[in-house]
């Protein structure tokens, strides 16, 4: 009995708790947060969406949590070639905050339709594909964001640029908008945090285009990857890292970023976007992490470069801070939205 009370008690102190100190943006979203978005039958928010190529008609895969009017958040994931899976850990923090949300599967990746096809691997057609799937979802001005993650970033900076009349805010995470100062960011920066030896064996195998080698992988993980992509041991990276990561679309990933990760060599390439993100006007929000595979230090030029521009620094975190700095990153990112809308 005395355990049955304790609990009760300790119930009615969380629920004081979340009244007296968070009000209405933290413990519990509004109930307008869980109105149904159709009245037809509930199918967890998912919608399939056809996207028109020149190579026919596709369906890529969305999921829309939570209901706000006045903000819904569409999330475009890195790689290129992962999931929206990596982004799951979302779900801890912007319902709380009211915040609706969109992950969505581009072409060719996660739930979406494969046709396997490297001649749709392409930036134009990416941008548009955010517009098609923009008019489907009934997103506008006066509610959508869009959130770029790497990849992700650049697909949303072009889309800024071409139609950044339909946007209400942008978030360009953990990417920058110049390939020429990755690739030097890459060489001056983030090879000399590793052991000479380390990067001797990394360029030998580069050199002799021996990706496939098992020893380079080896290499990374440790020596990259848990240093600057993600600053948590690997074996003990969250599952949906994990999971996102284990259905990377290799070619897509190829195709347009290189086999490399020290600096671009497909179609991205020569990939500059400095001298216009100027005539981005809209409110943007850029974050960028100390230990992140790009420079901070670009990620807060750009904010300073747009019109209407913010700059979120995660101390702790490198490029999937919102794993890695959660606290900052998720802080930020919902006070920055809530100025916006």
């Amino acid at each position: 009995m005395k355990t049955s009370v304790h609990l009760l008690t300790a119930i009615f102190l969380v629920i004081v708790s979340c009244n007296s100190d968070h009000q209405q943006n933290s413990c519990m979203p509004p109930a307008s947060y869980f109105t149904k978005h159709s009245n037809g039958i509930q199918n967890g928010g998912v919608e399939m969406i056809t996207i028109n190529t020149l190579k026919g008609d596709f369906k890529v895969w969305t999921k829309t949590i939570g209901n706000n009017p006045s903000v819904k958040v569409l999330l475009v994931n890195g790689g290129p070639g992962l999931t929206h899976e990596y982004f799951e850990c979302f779900e801890n923090f912007l319902p709380a905050a009211g915040i609706e949300f969109i992950y969505y599967d581009q072409l060719d990746c996660g739930n979406s339709d494969h046709p396997n096809d490297t001649s749709l691997y392409d930036l134009a057609r990416c941008t548009d594909e955010i517009e098609q799937v923009r008019k489907a979802l009934h997103l506008d001005e006066s509610n959508f964001f869009l959130l770029g993650h790497s990849w992700g970033g650049i697909v949303a900076i072009e889309y800024s640029l071409k139609y950044q009349s339909h946007l209400k805010g942008l978030i360009i995470s953990d990417m920058m908008c110049s390939a020429s100062e990755y690739d030097k960011y890459a060489d001056d920066v983030l090879s000399k945090t590793m052991p000479v030896a380390v990067v001797d064996s990394i360029r030998l195998i580069e050199k002799n285009n021996d990706y496939s080698n098992p020893r380079y992988m080896e290499l990374l993980m440790p020596n990259y990857y848990a240093q600057h992509i993600c600053r948590i041991p690997v074996a003990e990276w969250p599952e949906p890292v994990q999971r996102s990561f284990s259905k990377l679309n290799s070619g897509f990933y190829v195709t347009m970023q290189g086999p490399s990760e020290f600096g671009i060599s497909g179609k991205l390439e020569n990939w500059e976007r400095k001298n216009v993100m100027k005539n981005i006007t809209v409110p943007t929000l850029s974050i960028g992490a100390k230990y992140d595979t790009m420079d901070p230090a670009h990620m807060e030029w750009i904010s300073k470069e747009v019109k209407n521009g913010s700059f979120l620094f995660c101390e702790n975190g490198s490029h999937m801070c919102f794993y890695d700095d959660q606290e900052n990153y998720f802080q930020g990112l919902i006070s920055w939205i809530g100025k916006v809308k």
